[in-house]
């Protein structure tokens, strides 16, 4: 029970205290407040695709401060500046996190007595803050992926993209929806239905109305390619989901369907970037044939 509790965290409130922003947790570490976006948004432009999941949070809200949903970021300062910091939400997310920053997130993050559905973003700063919750934090892991390339495209695809891969509509909806509980299974080894479905339904919905959900459908409906810009900012945009139907693999499509799905983010924001298990070698070689280069390195913890 305790397993399957643990899996469907990301589709459920944690219950915790609030906070307004300015809370000290722990020597150098404190929970920002309003006052301290600028210094958040100096931070997060040192590297905005690396930085890209805060980056886009900064946009939604417009603060720094900790959000009607519970969220809120935690700064570590020295001599009155803001040299990393950390999203706690559903997620763990570092923003130029460093190995030496670990302990003091990770002490402050126990002081939150709260669960996560992963940890996620630079391997060199998710493994050591992971190292450091691992003793205490109460939740076990069911796969550390430490090594994760971080690929970006930052100019038009080097194939010709695909003609058939658009934009989803709201009446694709019953059939992305499917495909992309498939993709999650594949991917996690579980199903985003299973518990709290309508968290994920919203989700998908959202992708399909915001115009980041993208489809190549055969001549029955049925879905033979999808992929969805899962963060966008100003600056840059990250892909996420891409699947290819079993039915349709080996076919050839995924990379002219990259380049499309890659071309139309373009047009969004000057760079699109992803990251993907080093393991998958199809993927890799697929996203190189489009153009997208290793700049950096990810690593997830899901729980």
């Amino acid at each position: 029970m305790s397993r399957i509790l643990s899996r469907a965290v990301p589709w459920f409130p944690t219950a915790t205290a609030r906070y307004s922003g300015g809370e000290e947790l722990v020597d150098t570490v404190r929970v920002l407040a309003a006052d301290d976006t600028a210094a958040l948004r100096g931070l997060v432009a040192r590297d905005p695709v690396v930085n890209i999941f805060m980056d886009a949070q900064l946009e939604a809200t417009g603060t720094a401060a900790p959000t009607a949903g519970g969220s809120l970021v935690l700064g570590r300062f020295d001599g009155g500046e803001l040299t990393s910091a950390l999203w706690v939400g559903a997620n763990l997310v570092p923003v130029q996190v460093g190995a030496g920053d670990a302990v003091a997130f990770a002490t402050a993050v126990l002081c939150l007595h709260r669960t996560f559905s992963s940890i996620f973003g630079p391997a060199d700063a998710v493994v050591p803050l992971w190292d450091s919750l691992r003793p205490e934090c109460g939740q076990q892991a069911f796969d550390v992926r430490a090594h994760q390339p971080l690929m970006v495209l930052g100019h038009q695809p080097a194939i010709l993209p695909s003609t058939r891969v658009r934009r989803t509509t709201a009446q694709d909806y019953d059939a992305v929806l499917p495909a992309c509980a498939a993709m999650f299974q594949e991917e996690l080894g579980y199903s985003p239905l299973d518990s709290g479905g309508s968290f994920y339904r919203s989700r998908v919905r959202t992708l399909i109305h915001q115009g980041h959900s993208f489809v190549d459908t055969a001549a029955d409906g049925s879905i033979r390619f999808k992929a969805e810009l899962g963060t966008v900012s100003r600056h840059a945009t990250q892909i996420q989901g891409v699947w290819v139907a079993p039915a349709h693999r080996g076919e050839g499509i995924a990379a002219p369907a990259m380049a499309a799905v890659a071309g139309s983010a373009l047009a969004l924001a000057p760079v699109t970037s992803l990251y993907v298990n080093d393991y998958n070698r199809p993927a890799l070689a697929t996203y190189r044939r489009v153009g997208f280069e290793q700049v950096g390195e990810f690593a997830t913890v899901l729980f």
